[in-house]
């Protein structure tokens, strides 16, 4: 009888350890999958960003507008853009001109892309001074590099007739109140545009004793000229020669 009784505990006990082994094993096995499914959802939807660190952007999210890199343009190919180029009126970069002139202006810069309305007039106001500055001293030589032929002729002739009557002069430009361009236009591979100046200039003409005849150098006289400037365009000379004189 106490044999049995023993047994029938040993089975108890036995049953008993088989059970909390079970359970034991079950809350390991449960614990395992919760911390992988912890581990994937952690992954996907990202954790708290620390200090100076941007938070994992979920999927959902919409891309932020302001950082994201914009498309670029396709670029022309090379034939149709220089086409375009060709169809584009050009634009001349300053307003030094008249409208009337406008037109000419357009067709030298579309014949030469590096003529430049505000570099011209610049090279205009100082070949004005030039000029003026060679025939007060009679320096021919310098007024055959500024001016074609027949320009140079008629200067050439206005010191051989101030020469013979043995009269000197002495001028100043004092200042250029306005230079303007009034025409211009193409012909062939010729261009030519015509610019009017405004300058105020004192001039002394003295006689073969020195004696003054005409003008002061105190009194400027306000001056009123259009002069017409060419260039062939064909030419590697970049120069523009004074090819005609009038009084505006």
């Amino acid at each position: 009888m106490a044999g049995r009784t023993a047994e029938t505990w040993i089975g108890i006990c036995r049953a008993t350890i088989a059970g909390h082994v079970r359970v034991i094993v079950e809350i390991v096995i449960l614990a395992m999958i919760a911390a992988f499914l912890g581990l994937r959802l952690y992954s996907v939807l990202g954790r708290r960003p620390e200090q100076n660190e941007e938070p994992v952007r979920r999927r959902i999210e919409q891309p932020d507008s302001v950082g994201a890199p914009r498309p670029m343009a396709p670029r022309l190919p090379d034939a149709i853009s220089g086409q375009a180029n060709r169809l584009a009126p050009p634009v001349p970069e300053t307003r030094d001109f008249d409208p009337a002139a406008e037109a000419g202006i357009r067709a030298i810069i579309t014949a030469d892309r590096r003529f430049d309305v505000g570099l011209f007039m610049a090279g205009a106001k100082s070949a004005y001074g030039m000029v003026l500055e060679a025939f007060w001293r009679g320096n021919r030589q310098e007024l055959k590099s500024l001016c074609d032929a027949d320009v140079y002729a008629g200067f050439a002739d206005a010191l051989d007739a101030r020469d013979a009557a043995g009269e000197t002069l002495d001028a100043r430009l004092i200042r250029i109140e306005e230079a303007r361009i009034v025409a211009a236009e193409l012909a062939g591979s010729t261009a030519r545009v015509t610019v009017r100046f405004v300058a105020d200039i004192a001039t002394v003409t003295r006689n073969a004793q020195g004696m003054v005849v005409a003008g002061s150098l105190n009194d400027a006289i306000e001056s009123r000229d259009l002069w017409t400037f060419s260039r062939d365009l064909t030419s590697r000379d970049p120069d523009w020669l004074l090819d005609e004189t009038d009084e505006a």
